[in-house]
């Protein structure tokens, strides 16, 4: 255990917080997934679903191990090569139009031979994110023309947006916001910035209205479930997504300060995505309040760290890399927590490293594992730093040695004769 611990590098904290964040899901999901368990086999074993977790973390581990090996640097390229491989993934998973227990699954893909889903939204987020910051790191000692980043920067920006636009509206929003943050903290200029937040409004409305003008399109069927959902979030008027928001309120109140126990919930039972979306909801009923602010104080100390990483990397890519993957992380644990207690309309955005899952799992670790990565580096640095410091005092000291044994040798020899009679010397006496 030593030894593997002693072969992990870079920011032991984050290490440690996501350890603490990853362990603690088995306790609601293997609670949360007994109402899947009755659904899908009707035999209400939910083993199978915590082998399953159990699987997806491990993996998620070792993706975080991999990747933190690679030099952060190499992803400057990756990021620049893989969005062409990214668009096109995106394209297919619009066109594929993937059914999952006979929803509408557009967001994913199914690999094949494997069976595994695959949300290419989140890989399509942390290729642009890296890619957005590789921009602002090689434009940083020259003064920015807007023409040339619209070319450079916003057109890959606004084409993956609207390849995701139309499954995901609430994934299109948070990494169009989260780049906008990135940008305004790489000094991209603030008259420019206004210019393409209202030209993302205008698009957007343009999608709306086009989607009004063809509404039994395929293409354009997600529009009327974003348009309900925040109708009836404004209007509190009852249907399928208000069902999941009250039932969510009831297991929240329910849990009271201490909760009901771990494994105690009733709600489980009613709320469809008791282990994925609404998991927050289950983790207060069970853990209470007491719960429910752990999980929040962790997700916050773990941004207080991507801070810290950030202050402390040493070129500004790795400043960059560290809060467009990082941030996005705890803001979208922060809207789940929201969609919970009815602070925002319904989004489909799961909890990360808490809800079950396995290509949100395995992303999500993926950008912990370049986070670490930078945080490596920095280390690097520091212990060469340190054994330069120690080299350079260890030859000050032989120096310093050499110095006196001189001056000593110095001092016993002189050439001057300290007889009392001059001609002792002549006469050998």
């Amino acid at each position: 255990m030593k030894q593997l611990i002693g072969n992990l590098k870079g920011d032991k904290v984050i290490w440690s917080f996501v350890a603490l964040l990853a362990l603690f899901s088995f306790m609601p999901v293997f609670s949360a997934s007994s109402n899947l368990a009755y659904l899908g086999h009707g035999t209400g074993n939910t083993l199978g679903y915590l082998v399953k977790h159990l699987a997806h973390i491990c993996i998620g581990f070792t993706i975080i191990y991999l990747v933190h090996k690679v030099p952060y640097h190499y992803f400057r390229a990756i990021s620049k090569l893989g969005l062409p491989v990214v668009w096109i993934l995106l394209a297919y998973t619009l066109i594929k139009g993937t059914v999952i227990a006979g929803a509408n699954a557009s967001r994913w893909i199914q690999i094949p031979f494997v069976g595994i889903t695959f949300q290419t939204s989140t890989l399509a987020s942390l290729v642009l994110f890296i890619y957005v910051a590789r921009y602002l790191s090689k434009t940083r000692e020259e003064e920015i023309d807007f023409k040339e980043s619209l070319k450079e920067l916003w057109l890959p920006v606004f084409i993956t947006l609207a390849f995701i636009l139309p499954a995901n509206f609430s994934t299109t929003a948070l990494i169009f916001a989260m780049v906008i943050m990135l940008v305004f903290i790489g000094k991209y200029p603030m008259k420019y910035i206004g210019f393409i937040i209202g030209s993302g409004i205008i698009c957007l409305a343009l999608f709306v209205l086009i989607s009004k003008a063809y509404p039994d399109s395929r293409f354009f069927s997600r529009v009327s479930t974003w348009s309900s959902r925040i109708e009836n979030f404004t209007t509190d008027k009852p249907d399928e997504d208000d069902y999941q928001i009250e039932k969510a309120k009831i297991a929240i109140a329910s849990g009271k300060i201490y909760g009901l126990g771990p494994g105690k919930s009733v709600q489980k039972n009613f709320l469809p995505q008791s282990s994925s979306d609404f998991i927050y909801a289950i983790i207060v009923e069970e853990y209470g309040l007491i719960g429910g602010f752990g999980v929040l104080t962790l997700y916050l100390l773990l941004l207080f760290r991507f801070v810290v990483a950030s202050h402390k990397a040493n070129t500004l890519f790795g400043k960059l890399v560290v809060i467009g993957l990082g941030f996005p992380m705890i803001f979208q644990a922060m809207i789940n927590m929201a969609v919970a207690v009815e602070l925002l309309p319904v989004t489909g955005q799961n909890l990360p490293l808490i809800s079950s899952g396995g290509s949100s799992i395995w992303m999500t670790c993926f950008a912990l594992g370049i986070i670490i990565s930078v945080t490596k580096k920095d280390e690097e640095i520091e212990e060469e730093l340190k054994v330069a410091a120690k080299r350079d005092e260890a030859l000050q000291k032989l120096i310093d040695a050499e110095l006196a044994s001189e001056e000593e040798i110095n001092s016993d020899y002189s050439i001057e004769d300290s007889s009392s009679n001059p001609m002792d010397a002549v006469m050998n006496k």
